[in-house]
């Protein structure tokens, strides 16, 4: 099987239960910045994260696999995907992760400019991609996502701070704190 088909060609892409679209569609926008928040968050494991950190960002990965082929389906041909759903326990675990993640940090007491360690840092990116994912999906006005989708995506975007926060505990490393200038 060739990786190449041609039938993008000419600026349009298949959706999970038939229909093409063009690529520049809101809908395209959505899944494939859900895309881009999981190559980023695999590029952070890669930095070498703390081995709870690198776990829960594993089932993340798998996760935002799911959540981006439901937004790849035609709407209302969802089921067409036979595969279980993101929904509340998923949230509930990104949050007992987040629960978890806190009690190696100290309180926050100031706004953290993204930084510190390399781990850090890639988390941070991680975290701003993912805003940008939840704005995506917000966005699909025509068919809009479950709402279960952008709660995951607004909880991961929190998960994905304090993890950052945790690895600059683990690095060593002090959280960048914001100074305005004055």
């Amino acid at each position: 099987m060739k990786l190449y088909t041609k039938t993008g060609d000419d600026g349009t892409t298949g959706l999970f239960g038939g229909g093409r679209v063009p690529k520049a569609s809101a809908r395209v926008e959505a899944y494939g910045t859900v895309d881009e928040t999981n190559a980023v968050i695999g590029l952070a494991r890669a930095t070498g994260l703390g081995p709870s950190s690198d776990a829960v960002l594993a089932a993340v990965q798998v996760d935002l696999f799911t959540l981006g082929a439901e937004l790849a389906c035609v709407p209302g041909k969802e089921d067409k995907l036979n595969m279980p759903k993101l929904g509340e326990s998923d949230i509930t675990r990104l949050e007992r992760a987040i629960d978890e993640a806190e009690t190696a940090v100290p309180p926050l007491r100031f706004f953290v400019l993204p930084g510190g360690s390399p781990q850090a840092a890639s988390l941070h990116v991680a975290r701003t991609v993912c805003r940008r994912a939840e704005r995506a999906v917000l966005v699909l006005t025509d068919a809009p996502a479950r709402s279960e989708l952008v709660i995951y995506l607004n909880r991961l975007s929190d998960l994905l701070f304090i993890l950052a926060r945790r690895a600059n505990v683990e690095a060593g490393v002090d959280d960048v704190p914001w100074k305005p200038n004055r």
